[in-house]
């Protein structure tokens, strides 16, 4: 066979791989086999801009959810030093909850129908408070307005408590505030926050592959002060490339079909 034949022969190939390739559906038109929501939790934003720039080199869009908690920069994720990178993301297309703005876990119900709360961050950090439901919703909407301040945005109606640990009052707290509240699957707990002695990164990656299933919400965090041997580096990529070969697509919780009810005009 002499060159000019080949190289014929090449150029059909090129020709029929081309059109195979522009006739297969694209993410959203058939081709997924499960939908994943990947979540991040602020944190010392040790790994914030890794996780945006994987989750750009992936087009993907994910949750964030938002408290304003001490950075590995000493300031704090919800400062003016921090619009640049929320602005960024809201450009991506990403979608945005609060997680309370003192990143204020809820203790306890209590009798009067309050909440024993203890704030990580601000003014009463570290002190157990008696809270009513409407003072919790204002801790929530602080998020929301420090956000558009920010970036000119507005807030997802999603929140996340701290911890994940919830209250029958806390709960209808958030209700009441307009906020639908979000967990994560079993298998989506990524372990980031574990120790990475006891939990190292191959573990946790075997195990997300292994375990998760279609409508999962995975939650990470952009940083973890305690882990030795951060996550995010180790983990994040190769966990969305093994689940895009599995043939996982992935989407923001605007498209959760348990949440997308509570966006405006994603009912």
């Amino acid at each position: 066979m002499n060159y000019r034949s080949v190289r014929q022969r090449l150029v059909m190939l090129a020709a029929v791989t081309a059109a195979a390739l522009a006739s297969w559906p694209a993410q959203g038109e058939g081709s997924c086999k499960g939908t994943i929501y990947l979540t991040f939790d602020t944190g010392s934003q040790s790994q914030a801009e890794l996780v945006a720039n994987t989750l750009r080199k992936h087009h993907i869009k994910a949750t964030f959810f938002l408290a304003n908690e001490k950075t590995i920069h000493g300031d704090y994720s919800l400062d003016p030093a921090w619009a640049p990178y929320w602005k960024s993301l809201v450009a991506d297309g990403h979608a945005f909850g609060t997680h309370t703005f003192d990143h204020v876990y809820a203790v306890r119900d209590l009798p009067d129908g309050k909440i024993e709360v203890r704030p990580q961050f601000g003014a009463q950090a570290g002190k157990k408070q008696a809270w009513t439901g409407a003072q919790y919703c204002s801790e929530m909407k602080r998020v929301a307005t420090r956000f558009h301040e920010l970036t000119g945005a507005q807030l997802d109606p999603l929140w996340r408590a701290p911890g994940g640990k919830l209250t029958p009052h806390l709960l209808a707290a958030g209700q009441a505030c307009g906020y639908a509240h979000v967990v994560w699957a079993e298998a989506g707990f990524s372990g980031d926050e574990l120790p990475s002695d006891k939990w190292p990164n191959a573990v946790l990656l075997e195990q997300s592959l292994r375990k998760l299933r279609d409508g999962d919400i995975v939650m990470a965090h952009l940083g973890i002060w305690s882990r030795r041997d951060p996550w995010a580096p180790a983990v994040l990529e190769p966990l969305i490339s093994g689940l895009e070969q599995k043939g996982f697509c992935f989407a923001t919780l605007r498209e959760h079909p348990q949440y997308r009810r509570t966006i405006p005009g994603k009912n």
